[in-house]
């Protein structure tokens, strides 16, 4: 069996090779040799990248096979997510890679500015001795604001508690009770601007974002206070920085991120580098080795789980976030009974419900709409379906979909139904369940018919009326071609008298031979349900 290829565009640590494990065939490449990028791509399952590597629509072009695109590290700055949607491709990042790295270079730069540690450094090397020109400020009982508590500002506050300072923080989105177990203050941006001696911008980028530090908010500042941007370029609107800085609105700053990395020749950036008042390093968020290792060991583990056909939490482009193990047993159940679903329908689907009822109504399984729409998909379109662009098939094809989910389950601890309306008018329903300590999925209905059959690779759906002889007869036929029936379950006449037949059998039934039962026992329905991984 040839082995799924995960190409390495860049230079990453062992310890991702051997996360990856031996079931993958690794190349390498140089991702900033475009020719031999899009060449190694022709054939790739998966890259891994870091930041010099550009995943733009011609590189995902380049590949019908790519199924997954990791960057090593947080920014996504050089891949094409768009693009990538739209190909079926999941981009995963590694988010928390370089947290703890983040959080600790932002407390260097906060001391480094306190106690002008790089300036002392370099009048030093030139072989002057000027103590009282870096006269320093002591961090204890100053008031540090943080813009942006998330997973780094909540880091950074964590450290700051030992130096004995009143931390105060703007975070629209974090609650007063989070603040409070925190153990800071929560401000407005302006209150914070202007109580602040040292000032730390933790927010991610966005149009509303891009350049919220500007003119004014210098204005509000203290001419002692200090500015410190770890986070993304831009955030802090760098031509008003060069002129708080100049003008001496503000008493320094340091950056480590950049509008343009590196800062060209006439930029706003540029002028930054040559102030006496600033600290700059070039984009070193993540850029110590337990950072580099965490990245590369985490989209290796997203890309083991992506090529094996799992969700992956990291995907930025897939709906959901942590699968709870209660729930993710039912991924792949959903995912066949959505195939199932497919092979039954004769008409364009135009609406669907995914119900959830039992104990899983307790859990997040919006997952499971996801699934549905992947196993919907996958014998019906000519693309390779993903989670990631199973729901824009749906889109596309103005197909309404809905998630169900109640705790009531009269009969199984848990149950998922299918239910969906079709362009003739008509409504099919499918239902499975994990059955068992083994957790075997099985389908459990089928419209108004109880039945339970496990699920396999071939099926065969029949309804006729109801009549003696009728397993005879197409048992014979099937037997007489060499076909085992491995299951069969026959469900109760429903009003009209007719009967549903619902056989695994250990191979595909020729076209002929089914036509041929069709008519041996006058069935009204006769499927050929194929499950591509059950």
């Amino acid at each position: 069996m040839t082995k799924p290829v995960v190409l390495l565009a860049e230079q990453l640590s062992p310890a991702t090779v051997d996360a990856l494990g031996p079931d993958f065939e690794i190349r390498q490449v140089d991702g900033t040799d475009r020719p031999a990028l899009l060449s190694a791509l022709a054939d790739a399952d998966a890259v891994l990248i870091r930041s010099a590597t550009k995943m733009d629509a011609e590189a995902i072009g380049a590949s019908t096979k790519l199924k997954v695109i990791a960057r090593a590290g947080v920014g996504l700055d050089n891949v094409d997510i768009k693009a990538a949607t739209a190909a079926g491709v999941m981009v995963v990042n590694a988010p928390t890679s370089n947290i703890i790295s983040a959080a600790e270079l932002t407390i260097a730069h906060i001391l480094g500015l306190a106690r002008h540690i790089p300036a002392a450094d370099a009048s030093l090397g030139r072989g002057e001795w000027k103590r009282s020109a870096y006269t320093g400020t002591e961090l204890f009982d100053k008031t540090v604001g943080i813009v942006g508590l998330g997973r780094i500002g909540t880091l950074i506050t964590e450290r700051l508690r030992a130096f004995g300072v009143r931390v105060v923080a703007y975070d629209p989105y974090v609650t007063p009770a989070r603040a409070q177990q925190l153990q800071v203050e929560l401000l407005s941006l302006d209150e914070l601007l202007a109580q602040s001696d040292f000032v730390t911008v933790h927010m991610p980028k966005t149009p509303e974002t891009t350049g919220m530090i500007s003119t004014e908010q210098f204005a509000l500042m203290k001419p002692t206070a200090y500015i410190v941007n770890v986070a993304r370029g831009g955030l802090i609107d760098e031509d008003a920085l060069y002129e708080a800085l100049t003008s001496k609105t503000i008493a320094g700053a340091a950056v480590d991120v950049f509008t343009s990395e590196p800062p060209t020749e006439g930029g706003s950036a540029q002028r930054l580098l040559g102030l006496d008042n600033i600290i700059v390093t070039p984009h070193l968020g993540a850029s110590t080795g337990e950072a580099q290792e965490k990245a590369g060991v985490s989209v290796a583990r997203s890309v083991k789980l992506a090529l094996e056909g799992d969700l992956v939490p990291d995907a930025v482009n897939v709906a959901g976030g942590v699968i709870d193990p209660f729930v993710r047993p039912g991924i792949a159940l959903v995912e066949m009974l959505g195939q199932f679903f497919t092979g039954l329908t004769q008409g364009a689907l135009t609406s669907l419900d995914i119900e959830v009822r039992g104990e899983l109504a307790a859990y997040d399984v919006s997952v499971y709409k996801l699934a549905a729409l992947k196993g919907i998909f996958t014998n019906i379109v000519s693309e390779n379906v993903s989670y990631v662009n199973a729901p824009l098939f749906a889109e596309q094809r103005g197909i309404e979909t809905r998630l169900i989910v109640e705790a009531d389950s009269p009969l199984y601890r848990n149950i998922t139904i299918l239910r969906g309306s079709l362009s003739d008018g008509t409504v099919l329903s499918v239902a499975g369940t994990l059955a068992g300590t083994r957790m075997v999925p099985k389908v459990v209905g089928i419209n108004d018919y109880d039945i339970e059959v496990p699920f396999a690779r071939e099926h065969l759906v029949m309804r006729y009326a109801d009549k003696p002889g009728i397993v005879a007869i197409y048992g014979q036929l099937l037997g007489d071609a060499g076909i085992n029936i491995e299951g069969l379950q026959v469900a109760h006449p429903d009003s009209t008298g007719r009967a549903l037949s619902v056989l695994t059998v250990d191979s595909a039934v020729p076209d002929e031979l089914v036509e041929k039962i069709r008519a041996e026992i006058g069935a009204d329905l006769l499927r050929q349900i194929e499950i591509a991984e059950a």
